[in-house]
């Protein structure tokens, strides 16, 4: 999980946007997973989808799916300081994810170049095997961006 020291164009805001649709605790119809940063500089959830969450009986859509790796590569950004948005994500989806069982995501920093930040996430099962793999690029937002 290398990434180089190279500086943010802006700094992270400290507080968590409450109304965030995965993060948030004040979206009543949100996910409300809690990440946590690692010694690595990844960051880390545990997280169990309800069955309103499903696609296909049996399994979680994988638009949800999308959006929590989406999430732990947004968090690892911004754990490194940076403030950045997704241009690119890319899913593998590996197995079933199915509802109603604790699961594991984890996102961390491949690389930095210049604005471009790319990414890896994960979820797996229980069992530690990997339900589901992302990769995403994020750029960073410049000064004056919006």
């Amino acid at each position: 999980m290398p990434a180089s020291s190279a500086p943010c164009a802006a700094p992270l805001r400290a507080e968590i946007e409450s109304a965030c649709f995965v993060c948030g605790p004040s979206n009543p119809r949100g996910l409300r997973i809690r990440y946590a940063r690692s010694a690595d500089g990844s960051v880390a959830a545990t997280w169990t989808p309800e069955p309103t969450w499903e696609g296909f009986p049996g399994i979680v859509h994988g638009g949800i799916v999308s959006t929590i790796l989406d999430e732990a590569m947004s968090k690892a950004v911004a754990a490194s300081r940076c403030r950045a948005l997704t241009a690119e994500l890319k899913v593998r989806f590996r197995r079933p994810v199915p509802p109603g069982r604790e699961l594991a995501i984890r996102g961390w920093i491949l690389d930095r170049h210049k604005r471009r930040i790319r990414t890896e996430a994960v979820v797996t099962g229980a069992d530690g095997e990997e339900l589901a793999h992302a990769w995403g690029v994020f750029l960073t937002m410049e000064a004056g961006a919006r």
